[in-house]
């Protein structure tokens, strides 16, 4: 089931997402019991970026990182964000407008970023690299769109060490699909969720990964909530 899962293609990852983006905020609320916001806004402040400072946000999804980064850059800054699921792309249009946000929302594919080199100070992904097709692709297209010295943001999912690891890979395993069935009644798209974050690389080993790809000068690496989750801030060369 899980070599199944994880072998989707682009376009089944875009109608998966295309299915759950009614459900999303609510669900990662519910599922992390809130803690995501925090985790976004904490890998923000890692970022360094600062006021009226440029930044790209990668599979934007509903656009949380998106505007967690804008407070931070403020309205002499820029946002874009980008995804390949117009679905969730529409929720993120609405949040903005709700807020009263000038974020940017384009559709389009992280693996083929329309934008020129430099163009960003900061390039960011949450929870959304290891949705990707090919990740170290996607990840040097986030550096070529950042100045050299500017910083590429990976927050993902990992696996926590100790004790914490026995009492998370059971929530995961079986409590998130679970609840997939019951709140949002696709199960499959959750044991999806659970089989992908248990099986991607966390901590040194993505960092040995960003290492390897030639376009990053330093990297390092930052867990969350005893592995929960991990952010990678990496210095672009």
């Amino acid at each position: 089931m899980k070599a199944e899962l994880l072998a989707r293609s682009p376009q089944a990852i875009r109608r998966m997402f295309a299915e759950l983006a009614p459900y999303y905020d609510c669900s990662n609320t519910l599922l992390s019991f809130g803690v995501h916001h925090w985790w976004r806004w904490k890998a923000v402040h890692l970022s360094g970026v600062r006021e009226g400072m440029s930044v790209l946000d990668c599979a934007t999804g509903t656009g949380d990182f998106a505007l967690a980064f804008w407070r931070r850059v403020g309205p002499s800054g820029r946002v874009v964000g980008v995804d390949f699921c117009e679905a969730m792309l529409e929720r993120a249009r609405q949040k903005a407008q709700r807020r009263g946000v000038p974020i940017q929302l384009i559709r389009a594919d992280c693996l083929a970023l329309p934008f020129a080199e430099a163009t960003f100070d900061v390039s960011g992904i949450a929870f959304g690299i290891r949705n990707v097709q090919d990740c170290g692709a996607c990840l040097r297209e986030m550096a070529r769109v950042v100045r050299p010295g500017g910083r590429v943001v990976v927050l993902e999912l990992g696996q926590p060490k100790g004790v914490l690891r026995s009492v998370y890979a059971l929530y995961s395993r079986y409590w998130i699909p679970l609840f997939g069935e019951l709140f949002a009644q696709n199960r499959r798209a959750y044991e999806y969720l659970h089989a992908s974050s248990a099986s991607f690389p966390s901590g040194q080993e993505f960092v040995d990964m960003l290492q390897q790809l030639g376009v990053f000068r330093e990297v390092r690496m930052y867990p969350f909530t005893g592995g929960i989750a991990w952010c990678y801030v990496a210095t672009v060369v």
